[in-house]
């Protein structure tokens, strides 16, 4: 099952965003060196003790001009439609507010779990200050402080006694397991009824018609196959409208579950930074990946359009050089048929095993043609090499010193992996350690 979602909800200046940076271990806003990866700073997944979560900071959301409560109202709305479990944060200093008052009315008709923070209690004489906010109904309020740290366990240990209980999937391992991507009005619930050959999804020309998600089990050609369909922007219109970002969210719950992520981009209106954010958490989920362009048919075409279209997908989607393109149209069916196989293809990659002798010999020949690399008058040897695990597949390289493996240097051992076995659509990780 996917893991679950914690929201931050409160009005502003209670120090959502301090407590969130904490959570997750990390300053979110400061974007990955990848190229072509961008972490939208709003979204980080967690751990606490044997529990991975994801968490949001709704102070993230950009609301526009509306006024200061409506703001707040649609923030916690879109919480109670994201979250598992809420964190309802407040400010010790400030006491209780009207603008508490109005999120406490919103999060009790939610019926979702909430969990009371007052923060900025920083040191224990300050304890006192959490007794006022029993009145806004939710129990036990727990004092922690964004500047220190401190509260921040218990806070968590609490979050966690809701968390839904974990269940073990039904499908067996030879079923294909794959999910659409991207951003809203590119055209997913089109390309799942062109799939199945049925109206199973609402389909709209309006951005976000998208409701629920649901696995829908097919049979094609003697191979099995689960449809993980990721519900697109949901309900409220304006708000959601304004806020994309959420898209990624229930992207990233379908992507957990899948073998495949077949990413969508609309060929009318080409690639924009949220398609790559979308994509990049294909990749760092280590997600079998195709990219499908959409709506092909809507494109006037001469006989380079194809090739300038692809030229740009690499250019912008450089981290993901190892995934197929496919152009489609949902509307014609055009090229729809050789989707399938595709997704077949790349989950068959994605379990790949390779013989460790066979494995063996492939990086000696790369290392014969191209030397392993020296740092500080010292040469990275490399000893031997085995796959430990597929989905994705990783090799442990083991060599005199990991610090030696230069990145273009295992970049060049991908690639050479890929050259002698395919693995195509499918992410490789290669981890350096020493010989023992």
């Amino acid at each position: 099952m996917a893991n679950p979602v914690v929201a931050i909800v409160g009005r502003p200046n209670v120090g959502k965003s301090t407590i969130f940076n904490r959570i997750a271990g990390e300053r979110i806003s400061i974007v990955e060196d990848v190229p072509g990866v961008t972490r939208d700073r709003i979204y980080s997944s967690a751990e606490w003790l044997n529990y991975k979560f994801y968490i949001i900071d709704t102070g993230g959301i950009d609301i526009g001009d509306e006024p200061l409560l409506v703001q707040i109202r649609q923030q916690a709305e879109i919480a109670i439609d994201e979250a598992d479990v809420i964190i309802f944060m407040t400010n010790g200093r400030d006491g209780v507010t009207a603008a508490d008052e109005e999120v406490a009315k919103i999060l009790h008709r939610s019926n979702k779990p909430v969990v009371l923070a007052v923060n900025k209690i920083d040191n224990p004489d300050m304890r006192d200050l959490i007794y006022d906010f029993y009145v806004l109904g939710f129990g036990e309020p727990y004092p922690i402080s964004g500047s220190h740290g401190t509260g921040l366990g218990d806070l968590l240990d609490a979050v966690a006694q809701h968390f839904p209980k974990r269940s073990e999937e039904d499908y067996e391992d030879d079923v294909i397991k794959f999910c659409l991507i991207g951003r809203p009005n590119v055209g997913k619930s089109s390309l799942v009824n062109a799939i199945l050959g049925e109206e199973r999804v609402i389909v709209s020309d309006i951005a976000g018609t998208t409701r629920d998600a649901v696995d829908t089990t097919f049979t094609r050609e003697g191979q099995e196959y689960v449809i993980i369909d990721t519900a697109g922007m949901r309900k409220r219109g304006k708000i959601y409208e304004t806020t994309e970002k959420y898209s990624v969210l229930r992207a990233l719950k379908a992507i957990e579950r899948s073998d495949v992520v077949i990413v969508v981009l609309n060929a009318e209106e080409g690639i924009i930074e949220q398609d790559k954010k979308i994509a990049g958490y294909a990749h760092e989920a280590g997600r079998g990946v195709v990219i499908v362009v959409n709506k092909w048919d809507a494109v006037e075409k001469d006989d380079k359009t194809l090739i300038e279209f692809e030229r740009k997908i690499r250019d912008h989607f450089q981290f993901l050089d190892y995934a197929p393109i496919l152009f489609v149209s949902a509307k014609t069916k055009q090229r729809l048929h050789k989707l399938l196989p595709l997704v077949k293809m790349v989950s068959e990659n994605h379990a790949m095993r390779v013989q460790t002798n066979v494995l063996n010999e492939v990086i000696m020949d790369a290392v014969a043609m191209n030397p392993t690399p020296t740092h500080n008058g010292q040469r990275l040897k490399i000893y031997y090499v085995t796959q430990v695990a597929v989905k994705p597949p990783t090799f442990v390289v083991f060599v005199n010193d990991p610090e030696l493996m230069h990145f273009s240097y295992e970049r060049f051992l991908e690639n050479r992996i890929r050259d002698a076995f395919g693995f195509e659509g499918t992410p490789i990780k290669l981890i350096a350690r020493p010989r023992k």
